[in-house]
């Protein structure tokens, strides 16, 4: 029988599920909006409603565990959700034993970045690279950073939280309660906050249009820049130069071989790549301005499959994957 593992990505906007291969291979795949708003009981029973089916369109499959990306801070050593920002309630909630619990499977918890880091290291972008860094861009930015063949952890599995790198002293107020993070002025919802003040500047304009009565989001802008809206075009360059000020830092800190950036704002990779990187040129030593800065090649599903990658694929660095075990399967 051939065996596989189930990648959970748990976003503050939506909840994928996938079966994944051995050979990072996605045999079974659903989605659904996550109930962020609801409180973790909710979001826990969606997480365990996902996994039961798509388990059930691949019976024949051995499934080795479940791997679960979340956003932080969390503790992936104990398995708590410390207190994501993205998610309305939560604070020190035990997901990973709650999910064991409910489908009677190992589970490992870890944070949504260094899980999709860890997809992108061994299935994608990254692989047979020593120095790598991941940034997922989408309702917040997170990442994953991979330093001399490891995946970077830090106290408590706490590192890569690079969102929250402040940009701007003064700058707009973020989730996690500080000012002018990278995540509070480049993410996918800061992006939508930009489209709401177009809008209401032009209601005669594309973008306008594509919004109607609904609240304007980073993909309101990325349609109304590709049917070439001007105001759109114009938040995409914005979109650029943020994304291409923090990639600066990173290449400062970390030296990578190569940044990949995933989430959902890298569909629209090419509209805002220009002025990234031509900020990253203008603002990068000369030493570091030839990395390469690249979409994920894994697209969309680099979450589920960095998160079954928790199982099928450990980090070295961290040692055996000790997952809660309970006594049945799904």
């Amino acid at each position: 029988m051939s065996r596989a593992a189930i990648g959970l990505d748990l976003g503050g906007t939506e909840l994928r599920a996938a079966i994944v291969s051995e050979s990072g291979r996605v045999l079974a795949h659903a989605q659904v909006k996550t109930e962020a708003a609801a409180g973790p009981d909710a979001v826990i029973a969606q997480m365990a409603a996902l996994a039961r089916s798509v388990r059930a369109e691949r019976p024949d499959l051995e499934i080795l565990g479940v791997g679960i990306g979340a956003p932080g801070p969390l503790d992936s050593d104990t398995g708590i959700a410390i207190a994501p920002p993205t998610l309305a309630g939560w604070r020190d909630v035990p997901l990973r034993d709650r999910l064991a619990e409910a489908l009677s499977m190992p589970v490992v918890l870890d944070n949504d970045g260094h899980a999709a880091a860890l997809g992108e290291w061994r299935f994608g972008s990254g692989a047979g690279l020593r120095h790598f860094v991941y940034v997922t861009v989408s309702t917040g930015i997170g990442g994953g950073v991979v330093c001399d063949g490891r995946l970077v952890r830090g106290r408590r599995g706490l590192a890569g939280h690079v969102g929250h790198m402040t940009i701007v002293e003064d700058g707009p107020a973020c989730a996690c309660g500080n000012h002018g993070c990278w995540e509070a002025l480049a993410s996918g919802t800061a992006l939508g906050h930009e489209a709401r003040r177009a809008v209401a500047a032009d209601p005669t304009s594309r973008l306008a249009a594509l919004v109607g009565d609904a609240p304007a989001t980073a993909r309101h802008v990325t349609a109304a820049a590709r049917e070439g809206d001007a105001a759109s075009l114009a938040l995409m360059a914005e979109e650029g130069r943020r994304l291409g000020i923090g990639i600066a830092n990173l290449l400062h800190l970390y030296s990578p071989e190569r940044i990949v950036l995933g989430g959902g704002l890298s569909s629209a990779f090419d509209l805002f790549a220009p002025a990234m990187r031509a900020t990253i040129a203008a603002r990068a030593m000369p030493e570091f301005r030839a990395v390469p800065v690249e979409p994920s090649a894994l697209g969309l599903e680099v979450g589920v499959i960095g998160a079954a990658a928790l199982v099928l694929a450990p980090d070295p660095g961290r040692g055996p994957v000790q997952p809660v075990f309970a006594s049945a399967s799904i």
